[in-house]
């Protein structure tokens, strides 16, 4: 399972790692799905109802004689409890008079203080193996059985299927729900299906993740690729690549280092290239958007002062009498030099274009262009401007 170029890490924490890396990339598509649909905070309500099904199961599992600790019954009770809390949600959003969030904070809250309660009645059991039981809520790889692994890794890959076999309408309802509705798919059912893949991945990654920080897992890669692009196929490429890095790296890194709990590290893993791509992404990032400010604040400053320049008059601002001696516009006692004049001369005559273009209705489309800094060469024809330059003024134009 684990690649033969990589290094020798051992085969327990390459198995765990393996898992891992299958439910990142299905966790990062999946959520995809759910980040386009505005539903992100269900998945919250999902894996906090988780709780008591895994303590009921615990308890079942025991009083049946059976090894309470078995990670495929765990999952099972876990299931059938995060179903009876999206139900919850369903009903209480539908039947009553709470919004959506509001619902979810309730049927979070509830189940998650009756999953705490069942843990302190477990903890008071005398039959039964209940240590590490409380892994779940933050995740563990320490101790995690081969079986444990495969059964991670199945469900993560049966995961992934499943989302890409049904992309197509879960994005079609995630874009645009009312052209969905008209074109004759059941939104519904989309819905259910998209929280039954969330049900399902918040399930697999219970042992590794924990209940409380699997919602990260779900969000923080399609947050991360969104930020890199625009086109749906690749978000959720990216998206599945980040989870599955985060689980790989941060499940390597817990197995390394037992004492920390495994969610956390995955989680600050996913969120470090959440910071990376925040900070460097070329459309969206801090950097960028803090450079594209920059250059419009340059701009306008520039264009002001050329206009100032063209109409004699003085230049105050300090910033834009550094723009223009920069440029080569003005002497270092502000007055313009050759090259200033022309330049101020241009930047007047191209506003006197504008000022005639908005005031003929017949020019609204292209009017509407204007924003104080486009060229107007790069919105008409020279036969357009040709038309405007014989309506202006001869001593207009000097």
């Amino acid at each position: 399972m684990w690649p033969d170029f990589l290094p020798d890490i051992g085969y327990n924490a390459a198995l765990v790692a393996s898992g891992a890396g299958l439910l990142g990339i299905a966790a990062g598509v999946t959520g995809t799905f759910l980040f386009l649909r505005k539903r992100a905070l269900v998945s919250d309500a999902i894996s906090h109802a988780t709780l008591p099904g895994v303590a009921l199961a615990f308890i079942v599992m025991v009083a049946l004689g059976g090894d309470g600790r078995s990670l495929a019954g765990l999952m099972a009770g876990s299931a059938l409890s995060a179903g009876a809390g999206l139900l919850c949600v369903s009903w209480l959003t539908r039947r009553t008079r709470l919004t959506e969030d509001a619902a979810i904070g309730a049927v979070l809250s509830v189940f998650f203080g009756a999953g705490i309660v069942l843990l302190t009645i477990i903890q008071s059991m005398s039959a039964g193996r209940q240590a590490g039981l409380e892994t779940f809520l933050l995740g563990a790889t320490a101790g995690m059985l081969r079986a444990d692994a495969l059964v991670i890794a199945a469900g993560g890959a049966l995961a992934l299927a499943a989302a890409l076999l049904l992309r197509r309408p879960m994005i079609l309802a995630g874009f645009d729900p009312e052209f969905a509705a008209a074109s004759g798919l059941n939104l519904a059912r989309i819905d259910l299906a998209m929280m039954g893949l969330v049900m399902a991945v918040t399930v697999t990654g219970l042992k590794i993740v924990g209940l409380i920080l699997i919602v990260a897992l779900l969000i923080i890669p399609p947050v991360t690729a969104r930020l890199w692009s625009d086109r749906w196929d690749r978000v959720t490429a990216l998206a599945g690549v980040i989870g599955g890095a985060a689980g790989v790296i941060g499940a390597l890194i817990s197995a390394s280092a037992p004492a920390l709990p495994t969610g956390p590290i995955i989680v600050l893993t996913g969120f470090a290239a959440f910071a990376v791509s925040l900070l460097l992404s070329p459309r969206r990032g801090l950097l960028a958007t803090g450079l594209r400010r920059l250059r419009l604040r340059r701009r306008v400053h520039l264009h002001q002062g050329l206009l100032a320049l063209a109409q004699n008059q003085p230049v105050y601002e300090d910033f834009t009498r550094r723009i223009l001696h920069r440029e080569g516009l003005i002497r270092p006692d502000g007055v313009p030099t050759e090259a200033g004049r022309a330049r101020a001369g241009r930047a007047l005559l191209d506003e006197r274009r504008w000022q005639l273009l908005r005031a003929n209705p017949e020019e609204e489309a292209a009017a509407a262009r204007y924003d104080g800094l486009t060229r107007i060469e790069t919105v008409l024809t020279p036969d357009q401007i040709a038309r405007l330059d014989r309506r202006l003024k001869p001593e207009r134009l000097a």
